[in-house]
């Protein structure tokens, strides 16, 4: 472990305690820093307590395709970030990548969905990768209960799925093992940047670090301007139901449902702008019921034991922000809806940068100046 930098108690001081923090912490730490995770703790609205744990590379990218070898790059190391976490804590966050579904319920969203993914594909500089475009009868063969009203889908074999309430426990785990000081109730009200550091005043007192990570989610945006960065994200909430744990039928995930390693089924994939409002709506869970059913008739005779709304963190054009603060350096933001999908990147590759001192040019595309650029008039 080195000595606190100048300017700190800590090495760095990583704000927000869900998936992104998280894993940022673990792999700051594993590069030889002095970490604290300040966190709101139970009370903060947390996404990654309410999200579907697909860890999901097809179709993602389509206007930046940086943001799609990212992803791949994140999804083929999930395998070696979930054995290093297995081998640390003892823990099996259930991690499987056996390829992943979109299945479709008309033939005209077929042809909508084969042609976004040629668009993807076709962009300059695109990390091409497998994928398929199936029709009923191909489909059939792997997802063999699939309802009549399904015409066909898409399938990418690099998709993937874990338990992601375990994820993030093991996290935890994994950062304690490794000397982080977690402090939750420690809501972050104010940042200076001094002395070669900087000093945060929280809800349980004053911390102190040599670089600080923004990694707070939806808070991100009132922090980031205290250290000369931006970020630009509104909360966008989804639902989502668990059924009763029934015997194992669908050995893939797809975006809409997928069965867990416990066995329950979960079903999702709403979109809804309602602020920060997390109340469940009647109307919108049965209609993504509905929907299941006719993917997967054999759900219509199982219970719903939980159902839930979250919120996840969108930027306007919906990729990830990650930045280091020209008039604060040392100060960082990294923000993005797939923390499950990104946690092997986050962990493995840019923790490591953090820790080295900055994020290179690899990065700039991600900058939230891209906001910025003025318009044509």
């Amino acid at each position: 472990m080195t000595q606190p930098s100048r300017g700190g108690e800590y090495d760095v001081a990583v704000i927000g305690g869900g998936l992104v923090g998280s894993a940022l912490a673990w792999g700051l730490a594993r590069s030889g820093q002095k970490v604290a995770m300040l966190d709101e703790g139970d009370i903060a609205v947390r996404p990654s307590r309410g999200n579907f744990a697909l860890v999901w590379v097809q179709g993602k990218g389509l206007g930046m395709p940086e943001y799609a070898g990212w992803t791949k790059q994140s999804s083929d190391d999930w395998s070696g970030f979930a054995e290093l976490l297995r081998e640390q804590t003892g823990l099996d966050v259930a991690y499987r990548r056996p390829g992943g579904f979109m299945p479709m319920l008309s033939e005209e969203d077929l042809q909508d969905r084969a042609n976004t993914m040629m668009r993807l594909h076709n962009q300059p500089d695109m990390v091409r990768y497998p994928y398929e475009v199936m029709d009923r009868e191909t489909l059939r063969k792997e997802l063999p209960f699939i309802g009549p009203d399904v015409v066909g889908g898409t399938y990418c074999p690099l998709d993937g799925h874990c338990n992601s309430l375990r994820l993030l426990r093991t996290l935890h785990k994994g950062i304690g093992m490794l000397g982080v000081d977690y402090r939750p109730n420690h809501r972050v009200e104010r940042i200076e940047h001094r002395d070669g550091g900087f000093r945060m005043d929280t809800a349980g007192g004053e911390v102190r670090a040599g670089k600080i990570v923004l990694a707070a989610g939806h808070d991100s945006a009132r922090l980031a301007p205290m250290v000369g960065l931006s970020a630009p994200v509104r909360p966008q909430r989804g639902h989502v139901i668990v059924t009763e744990k029934t015997a194992p039928f669908l050995h893939h995930p797809t975006v809409y449902v997928r069965q867990t390693d416990e066995g329950g089924v979960m079903i999702g994939d709403s979109f809804e702008e309602a602020g920060f409002d997390t109340t469940l709506q009647p109307g919108i869970s049965s209609t993504i019921a509905e929907r299941a059913i006719r993917f997967f008739p054999l759900l219509g005779k199982l219970n719903v034991v939980r159902s839930w709304a979250a919120l996840r963190v969108l930027t306007p054009d919906g990729f990830p922000i990650y930045e280091e603060s020209k008039t604060a350096p040392g100060a960082f933001v990294a923000t993005c809806h797939s923390g499950v999908t990104l946690a092997a990147n986050h962990a493995l590759t840019l923790a490591p940068l953090i820790a080295a001192g900055g994020l290179g040019d690899r990065f700039a595309p991600f900058s939230a100046r891209r906001f910025h650029v003025p318009q044509a008039a």
